[in-house]
């Protein structure tokens, strides 16, 4: 389900946290973007073929989440002269770093291939793809020297469901409620 803003207050008491997102699987409410993100990773085969390979979507997922931890209260600054001001040191001081950090881990873990962890898609490409597109909003260059990272996007768009998904799917809008 979709909230339009002036909806939500009166479905906020249902969430066992007053916040979205939720996911309802048999009657269960789970809330946690992330901890729903696992479940249905485990669910549909995204979360690694071994412990291995599970550790190391954690690890690239935890990393991307760093750079979503800085990126979110900048994204979220109400002061559009403070916004601008923060924007323009996270793109050139920040960012970099985070990304050298998951290039770091490609090298590790992608087995020579463009995804993440084993050659393979797993919901680690899904979140840095996400997290990457609210960057690419703000500045559509930002991957012009991360050449892998690219490409890993391009190969996530590929995916037979996610084309679908990507064509088809509303515009984006802020969820903050």
């Amino acid at each position: 389900m979709r909230y339009e803003r002036n909806e939500w207050p009166s479905y906020k008491s249902e969430m066992p946290l007053g916040q979205i997102p939720v996911l309802k699987v048999d009657g269960v409410k789970l809330p946690q973007s992330m901890a729903i993100a696992r479940f249905l990773a485990k669910r549909f085969g995204l979360w690694g073929k071994d412990d291995l390979q599970q550790a190391n979507v954690d690890t690239v997922v935890d990393t991307i989440v760093n750079l979503m931890n800085k990126f979110s209260p900048i994204y979220a600054e109400q002061d559009e002269s403070k916004k601008k001001a923060e924007m323009a040191k996270f793109f050139p001081n920040e960012l970099p770093k985070h990304v050298r950090n998951l290039d770091t881990l490609v090298k590790l873990y992608s087995d020579g291939g463009l995804f993440f962890v084993g050659n393979h898609l797993t919901c680690c490409d899904l979140e840095v793809y996400n997290i990457l597109e609210y960057l690419l909003q703000i500045d559509e260059n930002v991957l012009y020297s991360y050449s892998w990272l690219h490409k890993n996007r391009e190969e996530v768009e590929k995916q037979p469901k996610i084309a679908s998904y990507l064509k088809n799917r509303p515009a984006r809008r802020s969820t903050t409620c």
